[in-house]
């Protein structure tokens, strides 16, 4: 079973904005997100994980991960696809760096959302979620 990772989209405030930073830095269909941590579960990462990007305290996208590469600084990508997908969005408190995600508690492009959460607006949506009422 795949395990995913999820990162907060610093800087983005929508799906747009991070569908266009993911633009401005594809290169040949990949897109290469830097990070100083070495996931110690890598090789179940790469058996069809995914990268979920969490803006405004929601998962609203992924990204599948295509490999790891070491970097000549002592960090390392994770290369994704550049292929942005939209995900029903889902609860998720922010993180610095990146936490692991269950394949079965992440969201999947083409679900439904039968909570009607994805309908609120983010800035509501982000009020409801600080006080700890979603």
């Amino acid at each position: 079973m795949p395990l995913h990772l999820t990162k907060v989209a610093v800087g983005c405030r929508t799906i747009e904005s991070l569908e266009k930073r993911f633009a401005t830095r594809a290169n040949g269909g990949e897109v290469r997100v830097v990070t100083r941590m070495r996931p110690k579960r890598m090789a179940e990462l790469l058996e069809g994980g995914a990268l979920y990007w969490i803006v405004k305290h929601r998962i609203i996208a992924c990204a599948a991960i295509l490999r790891f590469e070491d970097r000549s600084d002592g960090r390392l990508d994770i290369v994704c696809s550049e292929q942005l997908q939209a995900v029903p969005p889902l609860p998720k408190r922010a993180h610095q760096g990146w936490r692991y995600l269950a394949h079965e508690d992440a969201p999947k492009p083409g679900d439904n959302d039968d909570t009607g959460l994805s309908l609120l607006p983010p800035g509501l949506y982000g009020r409801l979620s600080a006080l700890a009422l979603l």
